[in-house]
């Protein structure tokens, strides 16, 4: 029994790493864009900035020192911190003086937080305590990066339009969510299934989002192009 318990957290971990897979590589159109136009235009860097620093703090939470036994939580968070820091550096590199001198102080801050939370929780905690508190500071983190999917959320609604909805980004951010938070219950940590729960229940909102005005849009189209065929 316990054979089979563990092979379904390793599976579950897995299936998390390869589907944050995904997502982690969704930034490369716009950052081909940026290397080819030679500038960053409108785009913004702090999401990757506050991805960096969720990375980091959730890497810590998975390494062997913090929590014991969830080593899958530190691999697919290494991966993700390795590229928020490719992007960071091809947007530094592109970017015009005053972004480049801005995102240079956020990221030196974010690897300063770092070091502190790291520091203090290695020197004023005890081992049960130093779950407890990066497991609260990784759990605020994760449930701050949902603000992301909840302005899509919105957008969506107010738009009536998936147009800036890819489905498979959401279909992979539903099925990362998902796989962790099973291996978050296999684990018996609810610092990884509360928020991979919510991070669950938003992918089915915006899959169910996603069918409900995709269907819409495509009646719409077929009732405009009825109503052209008939004055044609």
């Amino acid at each position: 029994m316990s054979s089979v318990h563990s092979v379904c957290c390793v599976a579950a971990g897995i299936a998390g790493n390869l589907f944050a897979f995904v997502l982690f590589v969704s930034p490369i159109p716009t950052f081909r864009r940026i290397i080819r136009n030679g500038s960053t235009e409108q785009f913004s860097g702090l999401p990757y900035i506050y991805a960096l620093l969720n990375c980091l703090i959730c890497l810590w939470y998975g390494m062997p020192l913090v929590s014991p036994g969830i080593i899958l939580v530190a691999t697919v968070n290494s991966v993700g911190a390795i590229f928020q820091l490719i992007y960071i550096g091809i947007f530094i590199t592109f970017a015009e003086k005053a972004k480049k001198m801005k995102m240079s102080g956020l990221l030196t801050a974010v690897f300063g937080i770092y070091a502190i939370i790291v520091f203090a929780s290695m020197k004023l905690f005890d081992p049960h305590a130093r779950q407890l508190f990066v497991g609260y500071l990784s759990v605020a983190s994760l449930i701050s990066m949902f603000a992301s999917p909840l302005f899509i959320i919105n957008l969506v609604i107010r738009t009536r339009s998936v147009e800036y909805m890819p489905f498979y980004l959401s279909l992979s951010t539903f099925l990362m969510s998902l796989s962790f938070f099973t291996y978050g219950m296999l684990k018996h940590d609810p610092f990884i299934y509360v928020p991979n729960g919510i991070g669950t229940i938003l992918g089915v909102v915006q899959l169910v989002l996603y069918a409900y005005y995709s269907r819409t849009s495509r009646e719409d189209l077929g009732l405009r192009e009825s109503f052209i065929e008939s004055y044609a």
